[in-house]
């Protein structure tokens, strides 16, 4: 399966997190980002964002139909995310639109095979992450296809 780990593009400063809106560079850089992704996508991708206003506006530039689902709100644990892409359809192409930092962790994680809770890699606003995932009896192997940001896509 491909997954696709995409943080949400830059967000305004606000007190209430979950109602953060994306500013004006964060609209542009979701935009760069939604463009190369659709241009590549597979037809069999399912799309998931948290609850948080910026991630479902970042996913809204994809112009696909998606699901919030809080599993993925920025307080989410990584091996929450293991157990759900394990019950995902193998030939699927998922698209998690998120935050730091536990997309930094989950990317750790997948290239690491192991948790380790102190480890994550840095993923810039509206990057995405592009793996190619495979299981065998309960365990993963990962490959990264494509790392990109918006500075990137200009």
């Amino acid at each position: 399966m491909d997954l696709i780990l995409w943080r949400h593009a830059e967000a305004e400063d606000n007190w209430e997190d979950m109602a953060r809106k994306l500013t004006i560079k964060g609209q542009l850089q979701a935009k760069l980002s939604a463009q190369w992704l659709r241009q590549h996508l597979p037809d069999n991708r399912q799309i998931y964002c948290s609850e948080a206003v910026r991630s479902q506006q970042t996913a809204r530039y994809l112009k696909q139909p998606f699901t919030v689902n809080k599993l993925f709100n920025p307080d989410c644990h990584p091996l929450d995310l293991a157990t759900f892409l394990q019950q995902q359809p193998p030939t699927s192409t998922q698209i998690w639109v998120g935050h730091q930092p536990w997309i930094g962790q989950f990317c750790a994680y997948l290239l690491n095979g192991v948790w380790l809770p102190q480890q994550f890699w840095s993923v810039k606003k509206s990057a995405f992450w592009w793996f190619d995932v495979r299981f065998y009896q309960q365990r993963h192997q990962a490959r990264v296809k494509v790392v990109l940001s918006p500075s990137n896509l200009k």
